[in-house]
């Protein structure tokens, strides 16, 4: 059998050798196979080549698309915060609870759609898969610039959240089906530097957008959602077409690019072995138990609880920072300008700490380095009744932020092995985490503004709380790879998981 072949699951359903030895192992199907060689049997300086040409198509194809996708869907998701200044919450005649109950409500169904939405992702294709949702919420967006009531709102706020839910947890698991675990956070900090880029692009964009108010009968803010929208289901509709669906079936790569990227990603799976003694790779199934391996791993729980934190603090930023900047004395159209500079600050160093977290193949020490800049930021707006000091802690806050998200976005890929397992803790840590949604939109009262005292201060709290969980999971990854050096995880060697010894968990 070649070793194209012999591929798992997670690299698309190539096709099966007509002469395989199969065995049952743990509910594993098991296939013969030799051992891998991630050159694909090519000479070193041909495997630089072909790698480097692999990489290339890869980033140049997928890169730009998904960031774009992203980016969009953060523009969808906060434009509301650029609306309600410009005459969304007075036009619908909304009160501060019936606002939040907005942003809410989008939260809910976001967190219930993101494990589902994972665990079919493969059967679809993750091509097919976030095009359909880019575009289905694109035009749910669109159609948020029609609404005359609280009522409607809430309605297409519901069903923004149930389409976009599954965007996020889709690209994290669609990259670590495409690249090798140490290549996957530099790129994963380049997607996400488009988020914080929304921020700046968003306020751009909703200023001149504000400036069609008038036309057709309708508010400057209702073409702010309805243009958005529109051109959201166009870049669904494109990615669709553009991005690859597997390494092995991708038309813009030569066979000896797509059988070297089929051994890399077989190369970072740990085998399994046999009764016999034979190494075999295990063919991937679903199965319940690698559900439940995801969901009661204490590793999906330190960085689900800690990344709830960073997001809580995220959302809020967000949706807010245009509020908070016209609560420092700016008018609405000033205020969204203003907001621009602290996220394309933000947008540089989630890039300068992406390419960090991967030459060092480290998560946890990132985040740990960034988070207390974001600390300070919010001990600092807190705590000053200087208008150009509380900008300047908006800096901080952005700086210590967004570099931290990538990290905890590719810790848990990094460290399960099993297509399902890791389908399920990403989607899992996502939809843990964005319940940081709802205390965003609610400890932000309208009667504390512009101050925001009690707010700032809980989620420095929760910030400092979620340092202190990256640094022990950090230093629980660090003891279980200890353990497995000292033999202690010896009988799992050949299970064909994280747990074998010779797998060692990225920290």
């Amino acid at each position: 059998m070649t070793l194209r072949e012999s591929v798992s699951s997670d690299v698309g359903d190539i096709g099966k050798a007509e002469s395989q030895h199969r065995e049952q192992d743990n509910g594993n199907t098991l296939y013969e196979m030799p051992v891998v060689d991630a050159s694909a049997g090519f000479d070193e300086l041909e495997e630089k080549r072909i790698t480097r040409s692999l990489l290339w198509k890869l980033d140049t194809r997928m890169l730009p698309m998904l960031a774009i996708l992203f980016l969009f869907s953060f523009l969808d998701r906060t434009n509301i915060g650029n609306a309600k200044i410009l005459g969304l919450q007075t036009d619908l005649k909304l009160d501060g609870n019936q606002y939040a109950n907005c942003l809410a409500i989008f939260f809910a169904f976001y967190i219930a759609s993101e494990v589902p939405s994972n665990l079919v992702i493969k059967k679809v294709s993750p091509r097919i898969w976030l095009g359909v949702l880019t575009t289905v919420w694109g035009i749910i967006g669109m159609a948020m610039g029609f609404v005359k009531s609280y009522t409607g709102l809430m309605v297409v706020r519901a069903f923004l959240g149930a389409t976009e839910g599954g965007l996020l947890p889709g690209i994290v698991l669609y990259l670590s089906m495409m690249y090798r675990r140490k290549e996957i956070g530099i790129r994963l900090g380049l997607i996400y530097s488009s988020a914080s880029l929304s921020g700046a692009f968003g306020g751009l964009l909703a200023t001149g957008l504000y400036q069609m108010g008038g036309r057709g009968g309708l508010a400057g803010w209702r073409w702010i959602l309805i243009i958005e929208g529109i051109v959201t289901a166009i870049i669904g509709i494109l990615a669709a077409i553009v991005l690859p669906s597997t390494v092995d079936k991708a038309p813009f790569l030569t066979e000896d690019e797509r059988k070297l990227a089929v051994a890399r990603l077989l190369a970072d799976k740990p085998l399994a072995v046999d009764s016999n003694g034979n190494t075999m790779i295990a063919q991937e199934p679903f199965e319940w138990w690698r559900v439940n391996q995801a969901v009661f791993s204490i590793k999906t729980w330190l960085s689900a609880l800690a990344y709830l934190a960073i997001l809580s603090a995220l959302y809020s930023f967000g949706l807010f920072v245009p509020t908070i900047v016209q609560g420092l004395g700016y008018t609405a159209v000033r205020a969204q300008l203003f907001s621009v500079p602290p996220y394309a600050v933000a947008a540089v160093l989630t890039v300068i700490a992406a390419i960090w977290s991967d030459r060092r193949r480290t998560r946890g020490p990132v985040m740990l380095a960034f988070l207390p800049l974001s600390i300070a930021g919010y001990a600092i707006i807190a705590n000053t009744t200087s208008n150009q000091t509380k900008y300047g802690a908006l800096f901080l806050m952005a700086a210590g932020l967004y570099p931290s998200v990538p990290p905890v976005l590719v810790w848990l890929s990094n460290n399960y092995t099993n297509h399902y397992t890791r389908a399920t803790a990403i989607g899992l840590q996502l939809a843990i985490a964005n319940c940081g949604g709802f205390p965003a939109t609610f400890i932000y009262q309208a009667s504390e503004a512009p101050v925001y005292k009690k707010a700032h201060t809980i989620i420095m709290a929760m910030l400092a709380a979620a340092w202190v969980l990256v640094a022990c999971k950090c230093a629980y990854l660090r003891y279980i790879n200890s353990r497995k050096a000292a033999g202690k995880f010896d009988q799992h060697r050949g299970c064909g998981d994280d747990r074998d010894p010779e797998f060692r968990y990225i920290i």
